[in-house]
This record gives structure tokens, C-alpha cells and sequence, in this order.
């Protein structure tokens, strides 16, 4: 009897890969399949061959491929990816070619707002992209996406149970927001709030990604650095309003990514109230916080001014009900957002062009 490579392949298919939740097909995770009489004989690439449930993976593909042929005898070879680090500690989520963290000094600046649209503006730019609530004590994600009181389904993967992101427009999402009630209080100490931004990454079932964003708290505390150890960060963009109080906290959450034992590159600066236009008014800007926040940080950081938002009623409007602001086509807001998207994009691959990829961070205090 001769064995179909073609049913081989749509046998396979039915595997999933434990990290992204999709197939190892779809993954591109199987090579050189041969068949050489009673043997079928493949490669499955891994990110690590100290990946986990590296076994599991390898007696679900041969008991999907002895439901096609129950005679066969198939040999699954393992190998870890080329194109993995060959030192140092391998992602969570090799599947996921960058991720972003967007950070503030302070509270109040507008930084979850533009993480959720600067998300949705790389969705519109092609890119597949998801996001991440990591602001434990103040999630505000569900809320500006229209997702309150959904939950995460589980799913077991190889005997574990995952939580599957929620979607909205079209992107993956994780919050603590999903998990607890909206008027409950996030009473939690360090190690707990380190294990729950770990959860995100390690118990999450993310698809393959360009880019996912991680919205943080303010300030440079316990959630700021267990990103960095959990995951390497390929870079960080920093939101604060024009005035001086801003700014002046928002050097303190730019050189915490800075520190020589964190390293972590500054992709660029987003300028949020940069001056209001009133709605009766559009032609006109009144700049109430004042000017030249955002380029003194671009300054300050060797990096660049991606952009700069109006305060405008719109943007409160839409993270209230629920329909961010870029999503409002031919707004003022809209277009600000769209060109933050485009010039992280550029700034992203100038990015992984000049440096090389970053590793995690291993702290010893």
C-alpha cells in the first residue's frame, strides 16, 4: 500500500502548535516529509528543543497520521529553529515577531488610548497584530473596545488549560478586566502581579503576530520589569502630554527602559493633548498644556516624535462607548492615529535593521 503525502499533510493539519493555537501545517513546523515504503519519516521544527510539551506534540502527530494509515511506521524527527537565539533564554512567544510596550510616567496622559489605537492603526496598516492590558490596577481596555463582562474561554492544550484571547475589530486581547468584576478592586502584591502578567504571555494562546502591544501601568514598578524578564521586548514607545509634569515623570519611565541592565530601545514618543479644538471650532488650536513636551522627550531619548494627538471631545467619546477613534474615518483624531501607526512601522523595522534582537532581561535584583 502506498501512502497519499497529500492525506499525510491534511492529517498533520488536524495538530495544533501548543503556543499560537494553530496548526503546524499553518505554522510551517513540518519538513522534509518523505515516505520510503512502510516509513514516513518528517522534521518537526520547534522553537527550542527544550520546548515545552515537546513530547505531546510529537504523539499527536503520529496518532493523527496512524488514523490515516494504521500501518505505518512514522518517525517524527525534532529540531530547533534557525532562526531562534542560539544563547540566552527563548520567548514565550516565539510566534510573535514584535512586541511593543507602550509606557508612561503618570497616570492621565492618554496612554491606554493610544496603545488601543496605535493597535488598531497597524491592524489597518495589514499587520496582524493583538494587545495586551498589563495596567492590573486600571483596566481600561474593555471599556474603550466594547468588550465589558466578556470572559476568556480555557481551552486544554496537551493536558494544560489556556485562555483564549477575546477579538475585537479584528485583533486578540487580554485583560485582568475580562477576569474580575468591573467595580472589583486589584488588591495584589508584587509576585502576584508578576504572575499574572506572566499568565498573559505563557498561559494565552496568541496566534501567529507582527506586533503585539502591551499597554502598561504608569511609573516603573513590579509590572515594568516582569515584562522585560518574561519577554523580549523589541521596544518601547513613551506617552505624555506637552507640560512639564509630564515630561518630567516621563524621563524617569524612559530611562528605566534605558538602564544598561534592562536595554530596551526607545522606538519613539507620542505627544496626547497637544492642544484642543474645540468642536464648534476645528480651525482653531488652543495649546492649554502647553508646547514642545513630546520633542523634548524625542530629544531626551535619541528617538523620534511619532506624533502628535489633539484634545478633542471625538476621542473621549469613542473610548467611552466603545469605538476607538481611529475607526472614524476622515477625523482630525483618525489620521493622527493613523500616522503614529505608519511611523512605527518605520521605526520598528529601522529598528530591527540597525540592532540586533533583544533578549530578556535577567535581573538579579
Amino acid at each position: 500500500m502506498s501512502f497519499d503525502k497529500t492525506k499525510i499533510v491534511e492529517a498533520l493539519a488536524k495538530v495544533k502548535d501548543p503556543a499560537s493555537g494553530e496548526s503546524i501545517i499553518t505554522m510551517n513546523m513540518v519538513l522534509d516529509l518523505m515516505v520510503d515504503d512502510q516509513n514516513i519519516n518528517f522534521t518537526l521544527e520547534l522553537p527550542s528543543l527544550n520546548a515545552p510539551s515537546k513530547s505531546e506534540l510529537n504523539f499527536a502527530c503520529i496518532a493523527a497520521v496512524k488514523e490515516v494509515y494504521p500501518s505505518a511506521n512514522v518517525n517524527v524527527h525534532m529540531k530547533g529553529s534557525a532562526k531562534a537565539p542560539q544563547k540566552g533564554p527563548t520567548s514565550a512567544v516565539p510566534h510573535v515577531k514584535n512586541i511593543i510596550a507602550v509606557a508612561s510616567g503618570k497616570g492621565g496622559v492618554g496612554k491606554s488610548t493610544a496603545a488601543v489605537n496605535l493597535a488598531l492603526g497597524l491592524k489597518k496598516l495589514g499587520a496582524k497584530v493583538g494587545l495586551i492590558d498589563a495596567d492590573l490596577y486600571g483596566p481600561s481596555i474593555p471599556t474603550m473596545l466594547g468588550l465589558q463582562g466578556q470572559r476568556p474561554k480555557v481551552q486544554d492544550v496537551y493536558g494544560k488549560p489556556k485562555m483564549i484571547p477575546l477579538e475585537a475589530f479584528g485583533i486578540p486581547v487580554i485583560s485582568i478586566g475580562f477576569i474580575i468584576e468591573p467595580e472589583q478592586a486589584v488588591v495584589l502584591r508584587g509576585p502576584r502581579l508578576a504572575a499574572i502578567v506572566k499568565q498573559f504571555f505563557n498561559d494565552c494562546v496568541w496566534p501567529a503576530l507582527d506586533y503585539l502591544i502591551v499597554d502598561l501601568p504608569p511609573g516603573t514598578g513590579d509590572i515594568q520589569l516582569t515584562l522585560v524578564q518574561t519577554v523580549p521586548v523589541t521596544g518601547t514607545i513613551i506617552v505624555t502630554t506637552p507640560q512639564e509634569v509630564a515630561t518630567v515623570d516621563a524621563v524617569k519611565a524612559m530611562n528605566m527602559f534605558l538602564l544598561p541592565s534592562v536595554n530596551v530601545p526607545i522606538l519613539g514618543v507620542i505627544e496626547n493633548m497637544s492642544w484642543f479644538t474645540p468642536k464648534e471650532l476645528p480651525d482653531n488650536k488652543y495649546y492649554i498644556f502647553g508646547e514642545g513636551g513630546g520633542k523634548r522627550m524625542a530629544k531626551l531619548s535619541n528617538s523620534v516624535l511619532l506624533g502628535q494627538v489633539p484634545l478633542v471631545q471625538g476621542i473621549r467619546e469613542s473610548g467611552d462607548f466603545g469605538k476607538p477613534a481611529i475607526l472614524r474615518d476622515n477625523t482630525e483624531t483618525a489620521d493622527a492615529f493613523m500616522k503614529i501607526a505608519e511611523n512605527t512601522l518605520k521605526q520598528v523595522a529601522i529598528r530591527n535593521e540597525m540592532l540586533d534582537p533583544t533578549r530578556k532581561v535577567e535581573l538579579k535584583s
